[in-house]
C-alpha cells in the first residue's frame, strides 16, 4: 500500500497493491494495520455506495460538529473526479481543494480527515462509489456548499451544460457564508 500525502496537511490518497492474473484481481481496500502506520487512526462506523450516470455532481457535502465525518472514498467501477476542501478555518490551506481521478481502474482511495467538505463528478458513462465514515449520518448536521462557487473556482472535469446537480445542492451556500463549527 502507497501512501501520497498532498499539499493539504491530513488528505491523504492511498494506493493499494493490486494483484492481478488471469482470474481478475485482488486488493486489501482496509488495512487497519497499514493505516495506523500512515497516520490514520479513524474508527469506521458506516459504509455508504452510490450510483451515478455521466454529468453528475455530488456535492460539496459535509456534516457539522458534533457528528463531523471522516471519510475514506473509493470507486468500484467507472471513474470520478474527486473533490476536498479545506474547511478548517485555523489551516494554512483554508479554502483550497485538492481534486483526484478515482477510478475502477486504478484502486486510488482518498482519506478525508474532520473539517472538509467533499464532492465528486461522475467521468464515465456510470460509477459506483463506495465511502466509509467515522460517524453516523446526522440530517440535523447535514451542510454545503456550493459546488459552483466562484471563491472556490473547482474545475469538476466536466461541460457544465451537461452537469447533473440536484435541486438540493444547486441551493448551497459559498464558502464565505457556510457554518464552519470544526
Amino acid at each position: 500500500m502507497k501512501i501520497v500525502q498532498t499539499l493539504i496537511s491530513g488528505l491523504i490518497v492511498i494506493e493499494p497493491r493490486v494483484f492481478k492474473d488471469n482470474r481478475g484481481y485482488f486488493f486489501e481496500s482496509y488495512n487497519e494495520r497499514e493505516f495506523i502506520k500512515a497516520g490514520i487512526t479513524t474508527k469506521f462506523v458506516q459504509d455508504n455506495e452510490s450510483n451515478s450516470e455521466y454529468g453528475v455532481i455530488r456535492g460539496l457535502h459535509y456534516q457539522s460538529a458534533p457528528h463531523n465525518q471522516a471519510k475514506l472514498v473509493r470507486v468500484i467501477t467507472g471513474n470520478v473526479f474527486d473533490v476536498a476542501v479545506d474547511l478548517r478555518k485555523d489551516s494554512s490551506t483554508f479554502g483550497q481543494w485538492f481534486g483526484v481521478e478515482l477510478s475502477g481502474e486504478n484502486k486510488k482511495q482518498l482519506f478525508i480527515p474532520h473539517g472538509f467538505a467533499h464532492g465528486f463528478s461522475v467521468l464515465s458513462q456510470i460509477a459506483t462509489f463506495t465511502y466509509k465514515c467515522d460517524d453516523f449520518y446526522a440530517p440535523e448536521c447535514e451542510e454545503g456548499i456550493a459546488f459552483d462557487d466562484p471563491k472556490l473556482a473547482i474545475n469538476w472535469k466536466i461541460d457544465p451544460a451537461k452537469a447533473k446537480v440536484s435541486d438540493k445542492d444547486k441551493n448551497r451556500t459559498s464558502i464565505v457564508d457556510a457554518i464552519l463549527n470544526f
